[in-house]
């Protein structure tokens, strides 16, 4: 009933945001733009989001490999299973991820790949930050935002700085983790800190600690971080192509700057991946581009549906093919559940015993 009820609120905001957004435009006018969008420059743009998703498998196979083996097919069925469930429901669809690949590949774990979608997060975070601030050293303030332009500077290079930062951080986190796990533990083993909640700190302290024990091997983290680089440079092309379709006099250098807006609305969890945030934020973008209302509106819908449509599609065909059932996930769940708890008993046997 919780869960039922977030979604229905997150798609009353979704709603509203739309509303919000559109009030005030002339559709007709959006509408006009749309069809005058050149197809072959949307095609092309559609391939190569197919394409980011194939890069975005790679990666995870790059992640999962001192772990295990895997299949690039199953990986790249999985990537769009699970970006249609985020399409689908928003953000919760996450989880799907973590959770249907090792039904379709019985070698990895649930708890393997949930810790590997942690570090892909963590990358793919990085790399928009990067993408986005490093681009504000040489593009130029639209005419007539010089002073908004400022401002936009200055917190894309604040980003940047809080990224250099948060990677020190991290390592520092990855050297000493199993001292600051153990503090943890017993600094939250009090009577005003609810069991529940002790439980999840730790939890979240320990898959930290096993997702960042890819930064031991740095060649593995120049693996991950040149495939994290296609993968964004593979939607960063495609942000360019939607823009040239709509002839928009807008450079490369302002493509990465609308990625950025985008990605910003894409955080918002609202079912119709992020719907009406994206388009909002997008369209933003572009009318500090001095584009105006209507036309950005009109690429914000195109974009969003190139972003999205090629997941859709292979997601909803590998799910309608599959053989996965919701009593096939909830078994895995408790056997791995089982299977972990099993470990912790076997670990803190063997710590009793060595003391």
């Amino acid at each position: 009933m919780r869960k039922n009820l977030k979604f229905i609120l997150l798609l009353l905001f979704a709603v509203f945001i739309f509303w919000f957004f559109g009030r005030n435009l002339d559709w007709q006018q959006v509408v006009n733009s749309l069809g005058k969008a050149r197809a072959v420059y949307i095609v092309s743009a559609v391939l190569i989001i197919c394409l980011g998703y194939l890069l975005r498998a790679k990666r995870w196979q790059v992640l999962l490999e001192p772990i295990t083996e895997t299949s690039i097919k199953e990986l790249f069925a999985t990537t769009t299973v699970g970006f249609t469930a985020v399409f689908f429901i928003g953000r919760m669809g996450e989880i799907v991820r973590p959770m249907w690949l090792p039904m379709r590949d019985k070698r990895v774990r649930p708890s393997a790949a949930l810790v590997t979608l942690v570090v892909e997060r963590i990358f793919d975070f990085a790399a928009l930050i990067c993408f986005f601030s490093l681009n504000l050293l040489w593009f130029s303030a639209p005419l007539g935002r010089e002073k908004e332009f400022v401002y936009v500077q200055a917190v894309g290079y604040l980003m940047l700085v809080g990224v250099v930062f948060g990677f020190i951080a991290l390592y520092i986190y990855q050297r000493i983790s199993p001292k600051f796990i153990s503090w943890a533990e017993k600094f939250t083993d009090r009577k005003f800190v609810p069991r529940r909640i002790r439980e999840i700190i730790i939890s979240i302290l320990t898959q930290l600690a096993k997702a960042l024990e890819i930064l031991k091997d740095w060649r593995e983290v120049m693996a991950v971080t040149f495939w994290t680089l296609m993968l964004w440079l593979a939607i960063a092309v495609p942000t360019w192509l939607v823009l040239i379709a709509f002839d928009l006099p807008l450079t490369f250098s302002a493509a990465l700057f609308v990625m950025g807006w985008a990605a910003i609305g894409s955080i918002v969890p609202t079912p119709g991946g992020a719907a009406g945030a994206f388009h909002a934020a997008t369209a933003g973008g572009l009318i500090f581009l001095n584009i105006e209302q209507e036309l950005s509106a009109a690429v914000s819908i195109a974009m969003h549906l190139v972003y999205f449509a090629p997941a859709v599609i292979f997601g909803l065909y590998y799910f309608l093919r599959g053989d996965i059932s919701i009593s096939g996930l909830k078994n895995l769940l408790a056997s791995n559940e089982d299977r972990e708890k099993g470990e912790t008993t076997f670990e803190s046997t063997e710590l009793s015993t060595e003391s």
